[in-house]
């Protein structure tokens, strides 16, 4: 069953076929992405690619994705005019790139959403993740977020074909 993301007089939820969550979303809401550094979250629907976690705080996610834990030097690329723009990439690195080893736990489980990498087309936006949600539900960077509850059910029921329908 697929994972939707659409607006809700309350909010962003998410509904995978077990009743709506609560979720986050960027600031700029849903939207046809207009570039890097937007703050919208992409109207569209997506593969999810892969699983990321860090094993020094969890344990791994039960799900069919390819998953691997988040090493220190993990980052992702979002430099525009670089040629790795949309990927993962080893930190330091001499292109602009998150850092995916964080402080906070948002990036605890990330899971690639297939935005922008078949092709990835320079600045259309990178690094569209489905993350854990900060306490306040504050919105994303353009991401869509999940208290780690829901994640971790989601991804325990994510079947093959299944894909994120976002707006």
């Amino acid at each position: 069953m697929d994972l939707i993301v659409f607006p809700s007089p309350e909010g962003p939820v998410l509904d995978w076929g077990f009743g709506p969550r609560r979720c986050a979303i960027g600031p700029a809401g849903i939207a046809r992405k207009a570039g890097e550094g937007d703050g919208i979250t992409p109207t569209g629907v997506f593969g999810l690619r892969d699983v990321f976690w860090r094993a020094d705080r969890l344990a791994r996610p039960r799900t069919i994705l390819p998953a691997r834990a988040i090493a220190k030097d993990d980052g992702w690329c979002d430099a525009p005019d670089d040629p790795s723009y949309n990927r993962l990439v080893k930190l330091p690195y001499p292109a602009s790139a998150e850092n995916l080893w964080r402080d906070d736990h948002i990036y605890d489980i990330v899971v690639v959403i297939g935005f922008n990498d078949d092709p990835v087309i320079p600045g259309k936006g990178s690094a569209i993740f489905l993350h854990l949600a900060k306490p306040d539900f504050a919105p994303t960077a353009g991401c869509v977020a999940l208290m780690e509850s829901d994640l971790r059910a989601a991804l325990e029921q994510h079947q093959p074909g299944d894909r994120i329908r976002i707006g």
